[in-house]
């Protein structure tokens, strides 16, 4: 493991360096492992390792290049990991979002347009007043999606959109055991897309934090 670890870390320092740029294409095998002093098999498990988190694409047949890092495609790799939580730790997963997104929420009051929030109401609207479970925690990932990815942060959508996972879960409980979830989940995204109509970035961001506080405290009292 730690002849793979130093494998990595050489060709973490040419990209970091610039000797490898977004799109490069490495160079052969033998040549590779001979420059940076490795064996072709440590080398091997370091591009198998690097690619797996989206730095190197192997593509059969053409070669390895370097991904174009674009800070989603890396961090596809958090929603792999925390696939893997525990259940206690869904609270830190939704303490963890209840720190960014209503920041995300409070950027997106002064870049989100009219058609943006129309299109968010017409997707309210079409739920109706007695939606599923699945379908309203569907349209929840849509609508808070939409809303940061108005933000302008890419790394910060990409961030939140990794959290998602387990709290989606964390959700679907919440909507098959109290009787309110639906009503009060409908309820507190209008009051969002009234804060973001008016323009009044820390009005939207007190009803995101009252949105995700909401269903953490709720999570809580059940753990």
């Amino acid at each position: 493991m730690a002849v793979t670890d130093e494998a990595i870390e050489k060709i973490k320092g040419m990209i970091v360096s610039g000797a490898l740029r977004p799109g490069d294409r490495l160079p052969k095998e033998s040549e590779l492992a001979a420059d940076l002093g490795l064996s072709r098999n440590s080398l091997r498990e370091a591009v198998r390792a690097l690619s797996l988190i989206r730095i190197l694409d192997v593509r059969q047949g053409d070669g390895t290049y370097v991904t174009s890092l674009d800070p989603q495609l890396l961090l596809e790799a958090l929603s792999f990991v925390v696939d893997f939580h525990r259940d206690d730790t869904v609270l830190e997963f939704l303490a963890v979002r209840r720190i960014l997104e209503p920041a995300a929420t409070a950027m997106a009051a002064s870049r989100i347009s009219n058609a943006q929030l129309d299109a968010l109401t017409l997707q309210l609207d079409a739920l109706g007043e007695a939606p599923s479970v699945e379908e309203l925690v569907a349209c929840d990932l849509e609508f808070h999606r939409g809303i940061v990815q108005t933000s302008g942060n890419s790394v910060l959508c990409s961030l939140l959109d990794g959290l998602s996972g387990p709290t989606t879960r964390a959700r679907i409980w919440r909507g098959l055991t109290q009787e309110d979830a639906v009503s009060r989940t409908l309820h507190e995204h209008r009051a969002i897309l009234a804060a973001l109509r008016d323009q009044d970035a820390e009005a939207a961001r007190s009803w995101a934090t009252v949105h995700i506080a909401s269903v953490e405290q709720w999570l809580r009292s059940t753990l």
